[in-house]
């Protein structure tokens, strides 16, 4: 079987071998510095309930301007720092709009805290009497400010308790008083549920307003990580944040109901193992129906139960099982209307759209095919009309569709690359952005209804005119068969003067993780492009266990994850070997974080396949890692040690061939730094040469002042002397 398929996947490559005909060779620190970044956003656009207008702050961060969807015209100003009675501040980072539009909280002095969380100096302003006040009486920065239905009432979170400020008559008051850091937290998460299941936001209010519910978590017997930080002085501190390993203990989550009236707060009755998840909590259309989304430990049972936050009574609506595991991603799909709610499932084996009754009886499958749905966009209950997003072309692109409740299909993007949409309140508007390999995003507003564009938002001509100046070649997309028989997506950079007579060396970029993809027909340009203007051919391959190609595909490493994916990497880079301009004795492989693990992994079992390895911030055997993540894809190191053992860079450690880089911030909070110590040890006794770089003080990312061009500098002459 031929190994190599250069078939193209686009017509948009023409060949793939032309040259961008500029004369400018492509600078390091050009791309280091973001020059050829795309500019993504146009500020963000917020559908006020009518979905005819949308709000947005001024470039200054000075006012929030109303404007209309159909004209793009700024109709109305609601906020404005310089006409504000009694406002002391001159810009601010974010804002809420209450229901009524009565109230909007202006955010102030926004502090990250990890990768979603931020704390805020939150500000309560008046619209009717435009009048701006804190919100709080207190000193001290709020969290997850979130209005009432009524716009009444604001709840947040202060020093991991709630409180509830009653804006009628102008009174804060508490409601837990438990909290305490490193132990007891109160509508907000714990690190690895911010980190793993995107939330940072457990608390829902009643579509009446008259209940706040919330999951108060224990982290108290979570085992600690601390964290050296070295800082300017003369002595390193230390910060300490629980971090479950896996295996270890996880918080303890129980669902409370506070009511407004009586002042009460219940904890309620959830059926759930006392070890299990519940990454969302919020109410139905009916204020006695808060749906509380668990999952087991495992991550393989999901369950939806309704329950009641007065009787504490609680029934089950929805479950789904899996033999591996449930995508808890999905979970935020789920939308509640009077005549029900949707879901998406894999149940038939690729990620659909499924229609459900107020009770959880399954009415119909809204979508149906032998491709993924990749984004649930909206559910439109007035036409009973799903808008969604899909892999329906090909798992490198990315579509918009709506279909009606006869099944009739409307594809609304009209280009063919990565399209993404945001749809107005009223679904009659939506902004599309779109990319492929060789445009630069491209942001529209577009009328729904006639499939049209009513205006660009952002053509990217700038960046298109400096590319225009440059001299560099464009991806090619191909497919690769390996020796094992799959065919995996790819694609491949060359440089620009490319002679097929020569020889190059080459480098295989890749991710690997689960549901990733790296081959996506979009724009970027990126380290790639500098490596191959100095004659290093870089490929990159989706090997499975990534996303886009159906359940079966995308699960089948579970309970052994790495050992597939680098298995692909490595039958990938032999094929490769086999095409006459390719040197097979000067082959690489790089990756970040996964990325670096699956680097390690390669290197390990690829005999030889590989003379250069970089990895970057790589976990280095599971055991090491959050729970959440690892005990999904592969459970507990309890249930599966053989698993865990058989994954492990760290284990294997006497197989590894290759000069190896190894780099990490000692201030990864994610991937911890004693990772790469741990391996870096493991190599020593082994007697293993390597070579290791350190950035202090530097989180998961790397990155901040000359960080990233350093970094890139370091791994592209380790590559120039090394291939």
């Amino acid at each position: 079987m031929k190994r190599i398929s250069m078939a193209l996947l686009f017509s948009a490559c023409v060949a793939g071998s032309w040259a961008q005909q500029g004369s400018e060779p492509i600078d390091l620190k050009e791309i280091t510095s973001g020059k050829f970044r795309q500019i993504t956003n146009v500020g963000e656009m917020r559908s006020l309930p009518d979905g005819e207008y949308y709000t947005a702050m001024n470039p200054k961060r000075t006012m929030i301007v109303k404007y209309s969807y159909r004209t793009g015209n700024p109709v109305d100003t609601l906020f404005n720092v310089a006409t504000a009675r009694e406002c002391t501040i001159d810009k601010f980072d974010n804002y809420e709009i209450s229901s009524t539009g009565h109230r909007i909280l202006i955010l102030c002095d926004v502090e990250p805290i990890y990768r979603r969380s931020t704390q805020a100096m939150v500000y309560d302003y008046d619209v009717r009497r435009n009048y701006l006040k804190p919100l709080s009486d207190t000193p001290g920065k709020q969290m997850i400010p979130t209005f009432s239905p009524d716009g009444r009432m604001c709840a947040y979170v202060k020093d991991n308790n709630i409180w509830i400020r009653k804006f009628d008559y102008d009174t804060e008051i508490q409601i837990t008083k438990d909290g305490k850091q490193n132990a007891i937290l109160n509508g907000i998460t714990d690190w690895v549920y911010e980190e793993e299941f995107s939330v940072t936001n457990l608390m829902a209010w009643s579509p009446d307003s008259k209940i706040l519910a919330f999951v108060r978590s224990d982290e108290s017997e979570v085992p600690e990580y601390s964290m050296q930080i070295y800082g300017d002085g003369l002595y390193p501190g230390y910060y300490n944040f629980k971090y479950p390993k896996a295996g270890e203990k996880n918080s303890t989550v129980s669902v409370m109901a506070y009511n407004v009236e009586s002042k009460d707060t219940k904890k309620l009755d959830i059926p759930m193992d006392a070890d299990g998840y519940i990454p969302r909590i919020t109410f139905t259309t009916k204020p006695e129906q808060l749906a509380v989304m668990t999952l087991n430990r495992q991550q393989n049972r999901f369950n939806m139960f309704y329950t009641n936050p007065k009787s504490g009574v609680s029934k089950l609506i929805l479950k789904d099982e899996n033999k591996c595991y449930v995508d808890s991603e999905w979970l935020t799909s789920i939308h509640f209307m009077e005549s029900g709610f949707t879901y998406v499932s894999e149940q038939d084996g690729y990620s659909h759209i499924y229609l459900y009754s107020p009770t959880g009886v399954m009415q119909r499958q809204i979508t149906k095919g032998n491709w993924d749905v990749t984004a649930l966009l909206g559910y439109d209950e007035l036409t009973k009309t799903t808008y969604y997003e899909s892999a329906e072309e090909s798992p490198l692109r990315r579509a918009v569709y709506k279909i009606d409740a006869k099944g009739v299909k409307t594809k609304l993007s009209t280009k063919e690359g990565t399209n993404h949409a945001d749809f107005s309140a009223n679904f009659a508007y939506y902004v599309n952005r779109f990319s492929n390999v060789n445009t630069p995003m491209q942001i529209t507003v577009n009328e729904t209804k006639k499939n049209r564009v009513l205006r660009v938002l952002q053509d990217n001509t700038a960046l298109t005119k400096k590319l225009a100046a440059k001299s560099y070649s464009p991806k090619e997309f191909m497919t690769v068969t390996t020796k094992s028989g799959y065919e995996l997506n790819a694609w491949m950079v060359k440089p620009v003067n490319f002679d097929k007579n020569k020889k190059y060396p080459v480098l295989m970029v890749q991710y690997s993780g689960p549901n990733s993809q790296q081959v996506l027909d979009q724009y970027g340009m990126d380290w790639e492009q500098y490596l191959a203007s100095k004659g290093i051919i870089v490929v990159s391959v989706d090997g499975r266990g990534t996303g886009a190609r159906g359940e079966a595909f995308r699960k089948c490493t579970y309970m052994k994850m790495g050992i597939l994916e680098s298995q692909d990497q490595v039958e990938a880079a032999q094929a490769l070997g086999e095409l006459p301009y390719i040197d097979k004795n000067r082959m690489a492989i790089w990756g970040w974080s996964f990325g670096g693990y699956n680097t390690l992994m390669a290197l390990t079992v690829g005999k030889g396949t590989f003379k250069v390895g970089i990895a970057v911030a790589p976990p280095t055997d599971w055991k090491y890692y959050d729970t959440v993540y690892t005990e999904r894809y592969m459970r507990t190191p309890q249930e599966n040690f053989e698993g865990y053992a058989e994954t492990s860079p760290l284990r294997r450690v006497k197989d590894m061939q290759g000069k190896l880089l190894l780099i990490h911030g000692t201030a990864d909070d994610n991937v911890h730094f004693m990772q790469s110590l741990e391996y870096a040890e493991a190599l020593v006794q082994a007697g293993k040469q390597f070579d290791m770089h350190v950035y202090k003080d530097r989180n998961h990312g790397i990155s901040g002042g000359n960080t990233r061009y350093h970094l890139y500098t370091k791994m592209s002459n380790y590559l120039f002397d090394n291939l």
